[in-house]
């Protein structure tokens, strides 16, 4: 399979972070930005940041930076639509999307997510790990993409869609499960950046 064009969503508003690019922390004397595109880069063609404000502030990254085209911090699906446009652009047929306060994600995420999704028309499919008491719990953040549905979402947004899930449904996304929650860590406190220090 051809790789995907890698996204990193970093379009939030970290305010459980204090505002700010959480993604510009430092975790281990790198930033978590640094981490994420250590793990990304060797599963995919390229990459992007899809982020909010002024993209010069992220000039350093050497990445390209696109904004969401749905105002109000839309959540992550405005961002997957973001990175599906620039995609469509570069002539790519899908796209996976990582988090930017996510650093020890699975470096086999994208041949596992389209190992989930062969014979699919359009590749649809999340993550997930087990979880006691829902039996797999979908990391919504972390999916492959078909830019093919680019229109699709883009018209769910305008119908005021927010949750990943509620979209991916419709559209019989499967799941690619790995086995070690921990993977999907995300930083959202000052307290998660510690836990994560012990972690690494």
């Amino acid at each position: 399979m051809t790789p995907p064009i890698g996204i990193i969503l970093a379009g939030g508003q970290a305010t459980r972070m204090g505002g700010g690019d959480k993604g510009l922390r430092t975790l281990g004397g790198q930033t978590l930005m640094d981490h994420v595109m250590d793990r990304l880069s060797p599963q995919v063609s390229d990459m992007a940041l899809n982020a909010n404000g002024d993209p010069t502030r992220l000039r350093h990254l050497d990445l390209p930076v696109i904004a969401d085209s749905v105002s109000g911090f839309a959540g992550p699906l405005a961002g997957v639509l973001a990175g599906l446009d620039w995609a469509a652009e570069q002539g790519a047929d899908t796209i996976v999307t990582v988090a930017a306060d996510t650093p020890f994600f699975p470096c086999d995420l994208v041949p596992r997510l389209q190992l989930a999704t062969e014979g699919m028309t359009h590749p649809l499919a999340l993550a997930a790990t087990p979880d006691p008491k829902r039996g797999m719990a979908r990391h919504p953040t972390f999916g492959l993409w078909p830019v093919a549905l680019r229109d699709d979402l883009r018209a769910a947004l305008d119908q005021g869609v927010r949750k990943v899930v509620q979209w991916t449904d419709t559209h019989g996304a499967r799941t690619a499960s790995f086995p070690d929650e921990a993977a999907f860590f995300n930083i959202n406190t000052p307290d998660d950046l510690t836990r994560a220090e012990a972690m690494l």
